[in-house]
């Protein structure tokens, strides 16, 4: 009988998607979560916290593979420490993680903390795989929804985005996590490149709405580093097949959207 894999964030978007895939595959799965939740169909819950450091030894035990997907807006770097004391105790022999492209280029805080979540990682002695993925369509939908609701829309110069979906971020992930400790694996993004315009422009069309567009500046070091699309993987990358016109007929219930 193999040993459960434990995922972190499994009640999450991305854990949504992954839990069903390691089940597919016939793997029991545990997740650690800070909501208890009763057993069920090959998936058990250890009630923990990362940042806290409660119940993060238990969900460890006895598991080889562990597969970290949760994250947060801050904080992510500690409680990724936090696993990797755990896990190296617990002996575990690979541990596959979810980063996000840019976080050793574009120089904000977050993407500090996924950077250093990464080389705890790296330096934990623990077998690793670290996938770094753009944003998920399901973010930009949300980012897409807030400055919509605005009299006007606010377009960053220079900011572009590569929305990826996360099924098959989550597909990626099963598929490593499954496979060999590989270190860092190519990038995954999605099939095209957008600036806030046309990325909102699609979203209006279906919501009947117009909004005037508004040029604003980023400011500073990360300004100068969106502008420079460090935020972006434009060659070597893995690209997904669904688009963000296709993702978002499908959650709004459109039968088809133009694309530019």
């Amino acid at each position: 009988m193999t040993t459960p894999i434990l995922v972190t964030g499994g009640t999450g978007t991305l854990g949504g998607h992954v839990v069903p895939l390691l089940r597919a595959a016939g793997h029991e799965v545990r997740i650690l979560t800070r909501h208890a939740r009763p057993r069920a169909d090959g998936v058990s819950y250890v009630t923990g916290d990362l940042l806290k450091g409660e119940g993060v030894e238990a969900a460890v035990a006895g598991t080889e593979t562990v597969l970290h997907l949760a994250g947060g807006p801050k904080g992510d770097d500690e409680a990724t420490r936090t696993l990797v004391r755990a896990a190296s105790k617990a002996g575990v022999r690979h541990l596959v993680h979810i980063s996000v492209v840019g976080a050793d280029r574009v120089p904000l805080a977050w993407m500090r903390a996924k950077l250093e979540a990464e080389r705890a990682i790296a330096d934990s002695g623990i077998p690793w795989t670290i996938l770094r993925a753009a944003q998920f369509h399901d973010l930009a939908l949300t980012m897409v929804k807030k400055m919509s609701g605005l009299p006007v829309l606010p377009v960053p110069g220079g900011l572009r985005l590569q929305p990826v979906d996360s099924a098959e971020v989550a597909a990626r992930l099963a598929e490593l996590a499954l496979g060999a400790p590989s270190g860092p694996v190519p990038d995954m993004t999605g099939p095209r490149l957008y600036d806030m315009a046309a990325l909102a422009r699609p979203y209006l069309t279906l919501r009947g709405k117009r909004r005037p567009a508004l040029p604003v500046r980023i400011p500073g070091e990360p300004g100068r580093a969106y502008r420079a699309g460090a935020n972006l993987t434009l060659e070597g990358a893995q690209v997904g097949k669904r688009t963000w016109e296709e993702f978002l007929a499908e959650r709004l219930g459109a039968v088809r959207l133009p694309v530019d």
